[in-house]
């Protein structure tokens, strides 16, 4: 079953560190869906009573003067995990962005199929999301689509590496992988708060949505789900929200 895993939360998985793993069932079909998330552990409360969680169908509302994000990417990830939830590209902690005055690190990236978030009421075959912390351990989230198009090298390079089972981990190629590689080549963004996409749905998570997309084959999207299987959670209200642009 690709959608049903036991989830050992962990820094890596779900960048909570305030005590010891915990382990809970929780998939994205069936009777551990994302419907019945906020019952399978009294910590995933937020799952269902949250007021601004994520993803969402981004329609951005206001129109201001968003700054602009800076990247300080300086070493490449060695390390590509299946975690059984989903495939995650870990990177050393030295990679940097920089936006409105606040500095995050690349924790890791990593990916659903179809896209969680929306882009005007449209869904993409693929989304990714660059998971970033700053020292006071707020979250900062960069999501890119991926529409069908053309094969990308960049994605080939990790499915290339990518484990077949959950729990596994194998090393990316010699050369590392560039985490700017799956950036859009103009960085304008859409701008609101919102939740972590898993359990236990945290909130206060930034999420920076870029604009424009990349591109990946079909086959490659068919390549990861055949491992992952379907791994997104529908979208969920905005509720008060400002969308910003």
């Amino acid at each position: 079953m690709k959608n049903l895993h036991v989830a050992f939360f962990s820094c890596a998985l779900l960048l909570l560190c305030a005590g010891p793993a915990v382990a809970s069932h929780w998939g994205y079909s069936g009777e551990f869906g994302p419907e019945a998330w906020d019952k399978a552990d009294p910590g995933f409360a937020l799952c269902g009573s949250g007021k601004n969680q994520s993803p969402i169908n981004v329609v951005p509302q206001f129109k201001t003067d968003l700054p602009p994000i800076q990247f300080t990417y300086t070493q490449k990830a060695q390390t590509i995990v299946n975690n059984g939830h989903t495939i995650e590209v870990q990177f050393p902690p030295s990679n940097t962005m920089t936006v409105g005055g606040q500095t995050f690190t690349l924790l890791q990236m990593h990916f659903h199929s179809p896209s969680e978030n929306q882009l005007g009421g449209r869904s993409f075959p693929l989304e990714a999301h660059f998971v970033h912390r700053d020292n006071e351990g707020n979250l900062a989230v960069l999501a890119v689509f991926f529409e069908e198009g053309l094969e990308n090298p960049n994605i080939a390079a990790l499915w290339n590496a990518m484990p077949q089972n959950a729990e596994e981990s194998a090393p990316l190629s010699i050369d590392g992988f560039d985490g700017l590689s799956l950036y859009p080549g103009n960085l304008e963004y859409v701008f609101f708060n919102g939740s972590l996409t898993t359990p236990p749905c945290s909130e206060g998570v930034r999420w920076f949505v870029f604009k424009n997309t990349q591109t990946v084959s079909g086959a490659q999207v068919d390549q990861f789900t055949s491992v992952i299987g379907v791994n997104n959670r529908p979208v969920q209200p905005v509720n008060a929200r400002p969308v910003l642009e």
